[in-house]
């Protein structure tokens, strides 16, 4: 099984050749292809990739509006990201929901949703995503995950958020006071020591990095040795074997 990183940027202004599309992650097993997320920037582009389904993590236009014509294959996601797309004209029968605490399988790969914190009007989440007993867990967009123990148990590998290096990027809602946000990359390393992770793969990437990856990467390697934890900056179109 191989996973493709078809975009690796967040939803910012700046970008290079490295990080030019939004985020998206390409799982490729048996010629069977599952794209997870599909931001704006493929809305003229599925037809290239040719994905067997897709799931999303949250409605955010660089998550999930490549959808905005519909889908040719299905497309899972949580009641609450189909509310957000609602309008999208993807064919009920192509509709798949997606349930905490209930395992669903693709092509043999196994998906498991957890709830996690970033967004009051697109609510997110992280999944751990099993193969031949073998885990590692993805979440784009990320301030807290609510069930990280489990979420994080015997994973191989932390496919994480990297909207800030160490700059706060947490804000709070008006009317109900409820956090949202981004944990910068600190925070994430720190909860990989917590749980015996021992690498994060950085994606959804910030300005900070787009800009100047080698003075980030620098930052990060500092981090990285702190925490002990390895680090990788991903890049659009890198591609990794996975178990």
């Amino acid at each position: 099984m191989k996973l493709k990183f078809l975009g690796t940027r967040g939803y910012i202004k700046p970008k290079t050749k490295r990080h030019s599309l939004y985020t998206s992650l390409l799982i490729i097993h048996n010629k069977k292809k599952i794209m997870i997320d599909c931001g704006k920037s493929y809305i003229d582009k599925l037809d290239k990739i040719k994905p067997d389904a897709i799931v999303l993590t949250h409605g955010h236009i660089d998550h999930a509006y490549g959808l905005e014509n519909g889908s040719n294959c299905k497309v899972y996601a949580t009641k609450d990201t189909f509310e957000n797309i609602k309008y999208f004209p993807i064919d009920k029968n192509l509709k798949r929901k997606v349930l905490f605490n209930k395992k669903f399988k693709i092509n043999g790969i196994a998906f498991e949703a957890f709830e996690v914190e970033h967004s009051i009007l697109c609510p997110a989440v992280g999944y751990r995503i099993s193969f031949q007993r073998n885990s590692f867990f993805y979440v784009p967009d990320v301030l807290w995950i609510k069930d990280r123990k489990k979420a994080f148990k015997n994973i191989s590998f932390y496919i994480g958020d990297g909207a800030t290096i160490k700059r706060s990027f947490v804000r709070k809602d008006k009317k109900t006071n409820k956090l949202y946000g981004h944990a910068n990359i600190s925070s994430q390393l720190t909860w990989c020591k917590k749980e015996n992770i021992k690498k994060m793969i950085i994606t959804h990437l910030g300005s900070e990095i787009v800009k100047d990856e080698k003075k980030a990467k620098v930052k990060i390697n500092e981090l990285s040795i702190k925490k002990g934890v390895d680090t990788l900056i991903a890049y659009d179109g890198m591609t990794i074997n996975f178990p």
